[in-house]
C-alpha cells in the first residue's frame, strides 16, 4: 500500500509562509458533524437533569448513535487512514477538527519561532467549579509543544513533560496558548509552552521530545 499523503491531512512540515499550523476546518460533511456534537456537548453540560425535552432527546441521540455504528470501518483501516503519509492529525483531542472531543485548539506561526493561539473553553471542560480541568490545560500544552517542534523543523516524540499551575485557568473566556522549541541536542529537543488568561500566566509547561533515531 502506498503511504501517500491523504488529500484530507495537512502537512506536518509546515510551508514557510503559511501561518495555519494547525489542520484547519474545512466544508464537508465529517467536519461539520464533528462541530454539530461539539455543539451538542456543550449543550447537554448546560442542560438541567430535570428537562422535560431530555426523554426524547436521549432517543434521538441512541438512535443517531446506532446509525453512525452501522457505518464504522474496522479500528485497523481507520487508523491506516489516518496516518497516512505525514499528516497532522485531523482526529487529534486537542487541536482535530474531526474530534468532536477537541476544543479544537488552532496555532498560528506568531513569528520569533512562536506557535500561538487562541481558544475558549466550556463546562465540558471544567475541573474545579468555573474553571478549566488541569488535564485538558496538559493536553492542550503537550500539543502546542509539539507544533512548535514542527515549526523548528525538529520533531519527536514526548518523553517527559513538566507542569507548572500557576492559577486557576477560567473557563468562557479567550485563553492565549503558545510554545516555543528552547533549544536541539542530538535526539533531544527541549520545548516550552502557556497560556495566558487575562494578561496572566495560568499554567506553563517545560517538555523533552525524542526524535526517532536515523
Amino acid at each position: 500500500m502506498s503511504w501517500l499523503p491523504h488529500p484530507r491531512k495537512e502537512l506536518s512540515h509546515f510551508t514557510p509562509g503559511d501561518r495555519v499550523l494547525t489542520a484547519p476546518p474545512i466544508d464537508d460533511p465529517l467536519n461539520t458533524s464533528a462541530d454539530a456534537l461539539r455543539r451538542i456537548i456543550d449543550a447537554l453540560a448546560r442542560t438541567a437533569p430535570e428537562g422535560e425535552h431530555l426523554a426524547a432527546t436521549s432517543e434521538q441521540l441512541l438512535a443517531l448513535a446506532d446509525s453512525l455504528e452501522k457505518h464504522t470501518r474496522p479500528v485497523p483501516t481507520q487508523l491506516f487512514e489516518m496516518w497516512q503519509g505525514e499528516g497532522i492529525a485531523r482526529h487529534d483531542p486537542a487541536t482535530g477538527q474531526e474530534n468532536p472531543m477537541a476544543p479544537p485548539l488552532q496555532l498560528f506561526d506568531g513569528g520569533d519561532g512562536w506557535a500561538v493561539g487562541t481558544v475558549t473553553l466550556g463546562l465540558p471542560y471544567q475541573g474545579p467549579p468555573g474553571n478549566v480541568h488541569g488535564g485538558i490545560c496538559a493536553l492542550m500544552l503537550d500539543a502546542a509543544l509539539a507544533v512548535a517542534n514542527h515549526l523548528a523543523g525538529t520533531n519527536g516524540m514526548t518523553a517527559k513533560l513538566e507542569m507548572s499551575y500557576k492559577r486557576p485557568t477560567p473557563l468562557n473566556v479567550p485563553l492565549t496558548v503558545r510554545s516555543r522549541q528552547l533549544n536541539v541536542d542530538g535526539r533531544k529537543r527541549f520545548t516550552m509552552g502557556e497560556i495566558v488568561a487575562d494578561g496572566e500566566v495560568t499554567v506553563s509547561a517545560q517538555g523533552l521530545f525524542i526524535a526517532r533515531r536515523s
